[in-house]
């Protein structure tokens, strides 16, 4: 409930003889449903056919059974769940992306952050190239098939533009015969495959989405590796694995991921118990009860719990039947939102001493809003306890953080900010301990740079989210001047 953002989650269906992959797809973006609520879409593939629809929305208001039915029957399919980091939220820049191109066609669908985005397309436009939207993905689109007029293979095609993309980038793509899985050479976000009990392998961001269509998890694809599924069957091919030191998202294991995916063969719940546990040890109290800010905090709360011996309950309810209409990206929205998606138990918090339990704390607005509201519920003493360091830095690879503006870390201690949201104590888990439960997750490197400003690639000079529309917005400006 911290309002960080993460970009997107991808799924892909391949071999379904059934022809039923659009509707794989479907269950498959419901299980991804937490990693993007502002558009989706899908793309199915009938032997070689094309058929898309996507638009702003969440699934269920996007992907209604009509539109299964037009999408028609198909043996491959690529879905996606957005959250905007690059580019505003429009339907034209909803994916997955659809080109057509002088060898055939492609559909991609995307989740991170181009970090040298702004350069590389600045360099192509000058170049002659025209985008017909504001998001990183189709330019990675643009040079792949740049690439693929080149060469003899998408699977090629694919891994020179890997070459010039610097970043994160979880990608799966879709030819008329092919499907290709693809992870940067980092690993920053997640990918994994699986395979049905009657062939067909399924490619998603989390495992989660794997068990939504009874698929079983083979394996977490690797970073740097291009992943390719055909009639002959599954190739790897990894000459782009090793190149860089692997740097995982940590907030994957903290925020992002569903609690029941599995990450590199550690279960996301397990993680956020560890976590919890961790901050009982670092900031006990005298508390009566312990509770969860829903969803990605009551699993830390639940660790709290067991470790301080302090019962857990239920204090706060969450609405889970919110359309888009109230999940909006704008800070201006964010206050309001908070009463109609929380609501505090009246019952369980009053007279009592609370342990509020939450993944992060990025702006502060709706954790003071929390606050209020368990005060206004009868709540005698508030305890902030945050399973995540002090987010202190922006994120180039996929959240929605883009400056250290709206921080508020940046700007008070833990007293000070405790004052701020109206608790009476804060306490945020150690970087320290936060590098033990990535370590003990990932088993190998990992990103921090949210927390210790330790970026694992150049930090890019344009960051803003809608960097692409302010100047188209400046050119046009200068256009009508020079009329």
């Amino acid at each position: 409930m911290s309002m960080i953002h993460e970009e997107c989650g991808v799924f892909g269906v391949f071999g379904d003889s059934s022809g039923e992959a659009a509707v794989k797809a479907y269950h498959g973006l419901y299980a991804l449903q937490h990693r993007g609520q502002e558009s989706c879409g899908i793309v199915v593939n009938d032997d070689g056919l094309f058929s898309t629809h996507k638009d702003v929305g969440l699934v269920s208001e996007v992907m209604l059974p009509h539109v299964l039915r037009d999408l028609g029957t198909g043996s491959m399919a690529v879905a996606h769940v957005r959250y905007s980091t690059t580019g505003g939220n429009d339907r034209v820049n909803a994916q997955p992306l659809l080109v057509n191109h002088m060898k055939g066609r492609l559909a991609i669908a995307h989740n991170g952050n181009i970090s040298n985005a702004y350069k590389l397309r600045r360099e192509l436009e000058l170049e002659g190239a025209v985008f017909h939207t504001t998001t990183d993905t189709e330019l990675i689109s643009f040079l792949i098939i740049r690439e693929r007029i080149q060469c003899s293979s998408i699977e090629e095609a694919v891994s020179r533009a890997m070459d010039k993309l610097e970043g994160a980038f979880s990608l799966v793509i879709m030819s008329p015969s092919k499907l290709i899985a693809v992870r940067d050479e980092r690993g920053f976000r997640p990918l994994c495959y699986g395979q049905t009990a009657d062939g067909t392998y399924i490619v998603a961001s989390e495992s989660c989405a794997l068990d939504a269509v009874g698929a079983r998890l083979i394996r977490d694809i690797e970073p740097g590796e291009i992943l390719l599924f055909d009639p002959q069957g599954v190739h790897s091919f990894t000459e782009h694995c090793g190149k860089a030191p692997r740097s995982f998202c940590v907030f994957e294991f903290i925020y992002f991921a569903r609690p029941d995916s599995v990450i590199d063969g550690s279960s996301v719940h397990e993680a956020r118990l560890r976590a919890g546990a961790f901050l009982a040890l670092e900031h006990p109290v005298q508390a009566d009860l312990v509770i969860g800010v829903p969803d990605s905090g009551v699993d830390a709360a639940i660790g709290y719990s067991r470790q301080s011996g302090i019962p857990y309950g239920i204090g706060l309810i969450k609405n889970k039947y919110i359309g888009r209409t109230f999940i909006a990206p704008e800070q201006k929205t964010r206050t309001n939102m908070v009463r109609i998606k929380l609501n505090p138990v009246m019952e369980a918090v009053r007279g009592k001493r609370i342990v509020l339990v939450d993944d992060s704390i990025v702006r502060g607005t709706t954790s003071k809003r929390i606050v209020s509201m368990l005060r206004e519920a009868g709540a005698t003493e508030i305890h902030i306890r945050v399973s995540a360091p002090p987010f202190k830095n922006p994120c180039y690879y996929g959240t929605d953080i883009d400056s250290r503006e709206d921080l508020i870390a940046c700007r008070a201690n833990p007293e000070q900010l405790a004052k701020l949201l109206g608790a009476d104590s804060l306490g945020y888990l150690c970087v320290e301990h936060a590098n033990m439960l990535a370590a003990h997750a990932c088993g190998r490197g990992f990103c921090t740079a949210c927390f210790d400003g330790n970026y694992p690639t150049e930090v890019p000079t344009e960051t803003e989210k809608n960097r692409f529309e302010r100047r188209i917005s400046e050119r046009a400006k200068v256009e009508e001047k020079n009329t």
